[in-house]
């Protein structure tokens, strides 16, 4: 065994650091990776669910007879929030499922349910409120808040706290009053939730689309009174998560209850509309800040009152991370959590802090727009109050930024930037932190006496490249190529692996395959040495080879070690336990990202000219998929910053768009040009393999805010910043 795990030497390196094609690239591209939805099983049933048209009601009667004699439809159950009396709190709640031969027959079925409720208050439009509402705590409708101030616990400290707040106000060289917001977006995962079940001599086999391969059997096993040795899950493949399919779901226990019943496999997918109204949100902010600063930009004070709202359940975006990064020595905040009936958020890569980011960051832009000031320098000499200590690395990602996006020569004070007409154009940045620490994970790793390489992991591929790494980590420790490795991921029968979400797998894989890895070349080293002649401390693996690495003329091919084994192959499990200190993995990890926008002053219409993200991640495995996840971070940011929207009507609290076709998202055209640069100095290098799927998503709705108030010299406060709002921040200027 090796005294201690370690990557190789940047120049050591033959296929970590190195692009690779994704492994599944073809499958996926071709048609043939099955997803959830494409599986299908002898005798299926099609399984339709039913939810409620009212987004606050109590349930008088739920008539499921008309669905029960429709033609074709086998089994009708009415969820446990479907029954008399029952208090439904938002809309599209799921109130019974209807499973048929068809899905047309399903879908029939579903039309034939009748409900009669008694309708309740309704409260939906958290975004309409006004700050002094929010601090009278009055609410609209049927709203509920419950606010929390900090730090004063009784009525002479929060005295004692104002006057300081004022004393340092008053000694401020720039005070900044501003009010921000980001409305609530809605997961639209391309996949849809859901799963196809069927039972097996009393035994659950899911095929489930989730991010959690290896603890949704204990979800199922939980709610249907088994263990988890009697529920096998898979997931070879699924059409994005990002936090939002951690857990079976209450649909997916019914579809596995229903086929119980019904002695046949069950297929349960969220219809498109389902998808947007159940699969959750991120929760909307708004603020009303007041911040000042000394001579040079420097925010010496911050006082802030903000709300928002998760859903039915309260919440919205933690105050804990306001101010964002850059926070002040001084500062309080007051939150109230807004209660809405609507459907609760979800995690969503990097909950909380794109709202964070977009709601502090914008204040720092506007003081230097009030400095008369490069919002760059003032973004500049506020590192000194990062508190994740990276304000070098932050200093050296905005250098690189700003070079790649022409800063100095395109930057000018807000307004005043040439014109092409009614086109003006204009720049914003934004910087961003993530912790990214790896996940628990295990690998079963097995040799085969004929030099074939097979690992076993229970962790999952978000379409992120997790089996192309896991096959790189394995290839560079055992002397192979990629192509001569196989991964099998995506079964709860496989070594555990934590969930993918918080940016954990790709440090939780490499972990357990490169640990996996050095175990076993150890053994074969100890095997090849006594056909060498040599002590086994000497030997490395290099090419399809073992051999001495100081004299290379002594080596055997892997294969001919590996026949050494004997007749059976050499099996290795090796694990790693999140948050044990190792010198293969890190966390904590910061971005720079900057924005050049123009915007159409007559129409509204923000479009992206070019887009700049440069991202720090310790180690990068593979190139080509890490900069692909920068990729979709910032078009996801994008879509966020100028489109999605989840729109209620607040007199029903009906989700009015909950369809793609009204749910707008960034389009190709849409995206302008991105340049992702990725930040791996050795200094960053040496610290090990860090996540990178939240970070990037962070600071792209900031940077467009605060470029196209760059460019029209007037904030447009709530995001996304939609042609109305834009030409309302306009006229009201």
């Amino acid at each position: 065994m090796p005294e201690e795990y370690s990557w190789p030497s940047r120049e050591a390196s033959a296929v970590i650091g190195k692009v690779h094609d994704r492994l599944d690239g073809v499958v996926k591209s071709t048609g043939a990776a099955k997803y959830t939805y494409d599986v299908n099983l002898k005798n299926q049933l099609i399984a339709v669910a039913y939810g409620s048209p009212y987004a606050h009601c109590k349930i008088k009667s739920l008539d499921v007879s008309g669905a029960e004699k429709t033609p074709g439809v086998v089994h009708v159950e009415v969820l446990p929030q479907g029954k008399k009396d029952t208090e439904i709190e938002w809309e599209g709640e799921l109130l019974a499922v209807v499973a048929a031969e068809s899905e047309a027959a399903a879908r029939e079925g579903v039309s034939k349910i009748k409900i009669t409720v008694e309708e309740l208050d309704v409260f939906a439009d958290e975004s309409n409120l006004t700050a002094a509402e929010v601090a009278g705590r009055t609410g609209k409708g049927g709203g509920k808040a419950e606010t929390v101030n900090e730090p004063g616990d009784d009525d002479d400290e929060d005295e004692f706290v104002e006057k300081e707040l004022q004393r340092l106000f008053d000694e401020s060289k720039y005070v900044l009053e501003g009010e921000y917001g980001i409305d609530a977006i809605t997961h639209c995962c391309l996949e849809p939730h859901g799963a196809t079940v069927q039972w097996k001599d009393g035994k659950l086999e899911a095929y489930l689309s989730t991010q959690n391969v290896s603890g949704t059997d204990e979800g199922f096993a939980r709610d249907l009174e088994l263990t988890a040795d009697d529920v096998h899950v898979q997931c070879e493949y699924i059409g994005g998560g990002f936090g939002s399919k951690f857990a079976p779901d209450y649909w997916g226990i019914a579809a596995a209850r229903i086929s119980k019943a019904t002695g046949r496999p069950v297929k349960l997918m969220l219809q498109r509309d389902q998808e947007l109204k159940l699969g959750g949100s991120r929760p909307s902010g708004y603020i009303k800040v007041r911040l000042g600063a000394d001579e040079n930009g420097v925010v010496q004070v911050w006082d802030s009152l903000q709300w928002g709202s998760s859903g039915f359940r309260g919440g919205g975006v933690s105050h804990s991370v306001i101010p964002y990064v850059l926070v002040p020595p001084n500062y309080r905040r007051v939150s109230t959590t807004i209660k809405s009936n609507t459907a609760n958020a979800r995690a969503w890569r990097a909950p909380n802090h794109p709202q964070a980011c977009a709601m502090s960051q914008t204040a720092l832009d506007d003081l230097a727009a009030k400095m008369g000031a490069d919002s760059y320098d003032v973004f500049l000499a506020n590192l000194v109050n990062a508190t994740n200590g990276k304000a070098e690395v932050y200093r050296a990602e905005m250098e690189v930024g700003a070079k790649l996006i022409d800063w100095k020569a395109k930057w000018h004070p807000h307004g005043k930037g040439p014109s092409r007409g009614a086109i003006v154009d204009g720049l914003g940045m934004g910087l961003h932190t993530w912790g990214g620490t790896a996940n628990t994970s295990s690998c079963l790793l097995k040799i085969y006496p004929d030099g074939g390489v097979e690992s076993f992991c229970g962790t999952q591929d978000l379409g992120t490249g997790t089996r192309t790494v896991c096959a790189q980590v394995l290839a560079e420790t055992l002397g192979l190529e990629v192509g001569q490795v196989k991964v099998n991921i995506g079964s709860s029968r496989y070594p555990n692996s934590g969930a993918s979400g918080g940016s954990t797998t790709v440090g939780a894989v490499c972990e357990s395959h490169r640990r996996a890895g050095q175990d076993a070349v150890a053994k074969v080293f100890d095997l090849a040495a006594r056909e060498l002649g040599v002590d086994a401390s000497v030997l490395e693996a290099v090419g399809g080879q073992i051999r001495d690495s100081a004299n290379h003329q002594k080596r055997i091919s892997w294969r001919k070690a590996c026949s050494l084994i004997g007749l059976k192959p050499l099996e290795v499990t090796s694990n790693y336990r999140r948050g044990d200190e190792s010198p293969l993995t890190d966390s904590g990890v910061g971005g720079v990202q900057m924005a050049h926008v123009e915007v159409d002053k007559e129409t509204g219409v923000i479009k992206i000219k070019k887009f700049v993200a440069v991202q720090d991640q310790g180690l990068v495995i593979n190139p080509k998929t890490c900069k692909s996840q920068i990729y979709g971070a910032v078009i996801m940011g994008i879509a966020a910053a100028l489109y999605e929207q989840r729109v209620t009507d607040p007199q029903s609290g009906k989700f009015v768009n909950a369809e793609l076709s009204d749910y707008k998202l960034a389009r190709l055209g849409d995206v302008g040009e991105i340049v992702v640069e990725l930040y791996e100095p050795d200094s960053e290098r040496i610290r090990g393999v860090i996540g990178n799927g939240e970070p990037p998503a962070i600071s792209p709705k900031a940077a467009i805010a605060n470029a196209v108030a760059n460019a029209l010299g007037v904030r447009v406060p709530t995001i996304p910043m939609t042609p109305k709002r834009v030409l309302d921040a306009l006229a009201k200027a």
